[in-house]
């Protein structure tokens, strides 16, 4: 259950999409102060992916925050977690006073600039259980996020600008049933920092 107490709070519902937007969730003053901590006191690593059959280095740099022994893995990667620091747990705090969850783990990805994006995926892994509910919040440079059904090629593909400070919580079964990206945008010079909040 999600308490909404924020005046700026967009519902985006649709066939099994379930989404909450709060765009100026943290103020201008908070997200600088926010976005130096995150840039600094972050163990930031390279990822290694695997794209057909060869592991390649990416720009994107990556950390996984969380509890003791709650590892997590995702395209054939396993990532296991630093222990959690002030800035994060603060960010959490926040998060956690609206939403009756309790997050033990955050997946803090780092882009350099709009030359680097996201390709389609869902955040569906088994160790997120049923209907997880993960919660993105956003530092920097302003980028859109896309939005598919997996199946149902008639509705319409969803676009929402996720700008500095934001919060977006995606609830319900929206995980299964729709894939997400952060489009490459060559014009956009500014990094932007991104932390998804997960239950393992």
């Amino acid at each position: 259950m999600v308490h909404c107490n924020f005046k700026k709070v967009e519902h985006i519902k649709g066939e099994n999409l379930n989404l909450q937007y709060y765009d100026n969730f943290f103020d201008i003053n908070e997200s600088k102060i926010y976005f130096s901590k995150l840039e600094n006191d972050i163990l930031w690593r390279e990822e290694n992916i695997i794209v057909w059959g060869k592991k390649i280095m990416t720009k994107r740099k990556i950390a996984l925050y969380g509890d003791t022994n709650k590892s997590y893995t995702y395209s054939r990667l396993t990532v296991y977690p630093d222990k959690w620091n002030n800035v994060l747990l603060s960010i959490k705090e926040k998060i956690e006073n609206i939403i009756s969850i309790k997050f033990n783990s955050v997946l803090c990805n780092n882009y350099p600039d709009g030359k680097v994006g996201m390709g389609w995926h869902s955040d569906d892994e088994k160790e997120l259980g049923r209907n997880p509910i993960i919660a993105s919040v956003s530092f920097g440079a302003e980028r859109d996020f896309f939005l598919k059904h997996k199946k149902n090629k008639n509705l319409k593909q969803k676009t929402i600008n996720i700008k500095n400070g934001s919060l977006l919580l995606m609830l319900g079964s929206t995980q299964h049933y729709w894939k997400h990206s952060i489009p490459i945008r060559k014009k956009i010079k500014d990094r932007r920092i991104n932390l998804t909040f997960r239950r393992i």
